[in-house]
């Protein structure tokens, strides 16, 4: 088969992270840089109650509203909750040669197509919408819907179950090194993305060939 290495099991699935893979990151600390020099905010002060909220707003115990409350709007704002969350945003962009490579192989091979990403609801609804993922992607393992967040191998082992796929049939594309460890340490072969080319490569050693290029 061409989705096989020799010997090896066929892949019938992937995961893929979104942000740094997909598209661009969400909400990382360059982008919070971003948007405390444009509102002209105490970036440190930020950084600090961020620090100690995300992870809460991440694994969908809060609300974007409740998040930006504690990080922002803990005192009177000359600009209002909607214009940072529309700036907040405007900051996701495409990377169009990565979803085209996931859509393009997902039809060629017929894969299953899972995400397993830590993003709050919020944000993660607004990029799926924005950039059509649900057109190609079957199934949205995010933090903020299942309460679990990447590094925690359970959020991959719940993947499994919701694609009802063995982990050595799966190929996993992430940004992240540790996360990319503890995929791995579940028998998940994983792939860490640092740029297109690179990863279309190691995609085709394990069979997965776009046939272009």
């Amino acid at each position: 088969m061409d989705s096989m290495t020799k010997g090896s099991i066929p892949v019938t699935c992937l995961f893929v992270d979104i942000g740094g893979v997909l598209l661009s990151n969400g909400w990382d600390a360059a982008i919070r840089q971003r948007t405390a020099e444009h509102f002209q905010l105490e970036l440190a002060e930020m950084e600090y109650r961020h620090h100690l909220t995300f992870d809460t707003y991440e694994e969908g115990k809060i609300t974007l509203q409740d998040y930006l409350a504690r990080i922002v709007f803990y005192r009177t704002r000359p600009f209002t909750p909607v214009q940072f969350q529309q700036f907040m945003f405007a900051q996701s962009s495409p990377c169009p040669q990565m979803i085209e490579l996931v859509r393009t192989l997902k039809l060629k091979y017929g894969l299953k197509t899972v995400v397993v990403s830590n993003e709050g609801q919020e944000l993660n609804a607004h990029r799926i919408r924005a950039f059509k993922l649900d057109s190609f992607l079957d199934s949205f393992v995010s933090s903020c819907f299942v309460h679990l967040r990447k590094p925690d191998a359970d959020i991959f082992r719940l993947a499994l179950d919701i694609a009802q796929v063995q982990p050595d049939q799966v190929i996993y594309i992430e940004n992240t090194p540790m996360f990319v460890q503890v995929a791995e340490g579940l028998g998940i072969r994983s792939i860490l993305h640092t740029e297109y080319e690179m990863t279309r490569s190691q995609l085709a050693s394990f069979g997965l060939s776009c046939g272009t290029g």
